[in-house]
């Protein structure tokens, strides 16, 4: 069991290049990392940084030769049992080393930024997801029960242990694929981006359990565009930008300068307000403190649209809702049965006017996404009714809902599947534009960045690449009902200041902007009105 480890494992890390096939530069030159036993190192960067590649590398995802090349060296040291210690060195040459990844996943835990990617998608439950790679090692079954007991508590996964993983939120996800990473024990645990969608009850899991791990003598790297909390108390911070280290050393240090805002690192109030143990070695300079994040600079909360401060009453009665739920009820299964606990969301009501930002916040599980779902007719409600610019969308085919609510899904895999990123925002508009399609799709691209990433293949870009992409397309139909889905998940600094322009503009002109998000410092900067759902019912946060 984890609790159990003894023995210290150190992960040296030397990468004089790591290049991709097909790329024109590498995704990293001269990175050179030590995670030794006992602590927290985080490697810090904005999209495209080199971070991911990073992980994915120390977590043998991409070693082989299978998607590109490698020169540098693996050094992987266990404590006690040299026989189980590794030093690799490639060249990238066909005869370079290979490596077992179940063996290397033994020492090295691993849990990449879409953490749906790393489970097994042969478990039906939770508990047997956990179980997984205890069960291809021949674990005994007590053993095996009890461990699977513990990480699950851990993570705080004991009360989802019979669900069908596929059904999980985002962040009941995350947590999954964590405690799957650390029920081996490995000496050394590498977590990608492991606050993302959670909401604060899991973060606070998810922290402890880094802290645990650490104090256990893991060797713990944390991954992120988010300098907070949990990456502040690191010992040390290597800062990435375009593939290289633009800084190195203690994070007092390095909030002193400029390395952070300049590759779209995202730097949070709790980061800033941190106390940690002091660094003797972190002595102040000249260079002026972190710029704010872009879009995100604290001020009150914006002014509504002015159909909502009419002094005229009349006109709010008149003028229809852009959205609106009437006494919605919705529960999977809920045809079947009429128990109300088994209603996920009841008796919600929503009116959301023209040019309105409303954000909508609450624990994972709650039903948060089942909710936008809801508004195009994805799912349909129990019983109430959903009505979109005052039409009800009952017996309305989803394809034709579309047309004025556009949704951004939670994980833009979900909606991206054309050849190259331009086709992808095309896809449908010509139906509905006709020859000013092509004119709408690169005006999209462009309002979120990805002008000069037209031919780029969608899965090809970064995660913040892809939700930005997934954006442009709800984007260039110009729906009168946005409905986002964690926005602001995988996007770096840069990202939210193009999302929240987007976002903007979308409100400028008179549409309704629904927001999901576990992110309240956004959802506090840029909604009208800021609501939780929480036990089924939508209140005012």
């Amino acid at each position: 069991m984890t609790g159990d480890r003894t023995e210290g494992t150190t992960l040296l890390a030397s990468i004089d290049s790591y290049s991709y096939y097909g790329d024109g530069s590498p995704a990293l030159r001269g990175v050179e990392l030590a995670a030794a036993s006992g602590t927290l190192t985080a490697v810090l960067g904005g999209s495209g940084s080199g971070k991911s590649t990073l992980g994915r590398l120390l977590g043998a995802w991409l070693l082989g030769g299978r998607y590109g090349t490698l020169a540098g060296s693996l050094q992987l040291e266990v404590a006690g049992h040299p026989a189980q210690s590794r030093t690799l060195t490639f060249a990238g040459v066909p005869d370079d080393p290979r490596i077992d990844p179940g063996a290397w996943a033994r020492h090295v835990g691993y849990v990449p930024q879409d953490a749906a990617s790393m489970l097994s998608a042969v478990r039906g439950t939770v508990a047997e997801e956990l179980a997984f790679s205890l069960e291809n090692r021949g674990v005994p079954r007590a053993e095996m029960v009890r461990t699977v007991a513990d990480i699950a508590r851990r993570t705080g996964l004991d009360g989802l242990m019979q669900r069908d993983p596929a059904t999980l939120s985002g962040g009941e996800l995350r947590r999954l694929a964590v405690g799957c990473a650390v029920v081996d024990g490995p000496g050394v645990l590498v977590l990608d981006e492991p606050l993302e969608s959670l909401d604060q009850a899991g973060i606070r899991t998810v922290v402890e359990l880094v802290h645990a791990e650490t104090a256990r003598g893991t060797a713990v790297l944390v991954l992120s565009q988010h300098a907070d909390a949990l990456t502040r108390v690191a010992e040390r911070w290597l800062v990435l930008k375009d593939g290289e280290v633009t800084a190195a050393g203690p994070p007092g240090r390095i909030l002193q300068g400029t390395a952070l805002a300049e590759s779209g690192v995202v730097i949070s109030a709790a980061c800033l307000d941190a106390n940690p143990r002091p660094e003797p070695d972190s002595a102040p300079n000249a260079e002026s403190g972190p710029a704010p994040e872009p879009g995100l600079e604290s001020g009150p909360r914006p002014a509504p649209p002015a159909l909502l401060t009419s002094s005229v009453a009349a006109v709010a009665v008149e003028t229809a809702a852009a959205l609106e739920l009437a006494n919605v009820a919705f529960g999977f299964g809920a045809g079947q049965v009429d128990a109300g606990d088994s209603l996920l969301l009841q008796d919600v009501d929503l009116r959301v006017m023209p040019g309105e930002i409303v954000a909508v916040t609450g624990p994972n599980g709650a039903g948060k996404s089942t909710l936008l779902r809801l508004f195009n007719g994805l799912y349909r409600p129990y019983r109430g009714d959903v009505r979109v610019a005052g039409e009800s969308i009952a017996g309305v085919p989803t394809g034709l809902v579309a047309r004025r609510l556009g949704l951004l899904f939670q994980h833009p895999h979900d909606q991206l599947f054309e050849r190259t990123a331009l086709r992808e925002v095309l896809f449908g508009l010509d139906r509905l534009f006709s020859t000013a399609a092509q004119e709408r799709a690169s005006a999209a691209l462009a309002a979120v960045g990805l002008a000069d990433l037209d031919s780029a293949h969608p899965h090809e870009l970064p995660a913040s690449g892809q939700r930005l992409l997934a954006l442009a397309t709800v984007l260039a139909r110009e729906p009168s009902v946005l409905a986002l889905d964690e926005p602001t998940v995988a996007l770096d600094a840069h990202g939210l200041k193009r999302l929240t322009d987007a976002v903007s503009a979308a409100a400028g002109r008179g549409a309704a902007v629904v927001m999901v998000t576990h992110d309240l410092r956004f959802a506090r900067s840029h909604g009208h009105r800021l609501l939780r759902l929480d036990g089924g019912r939508l209140r005012p946060h």
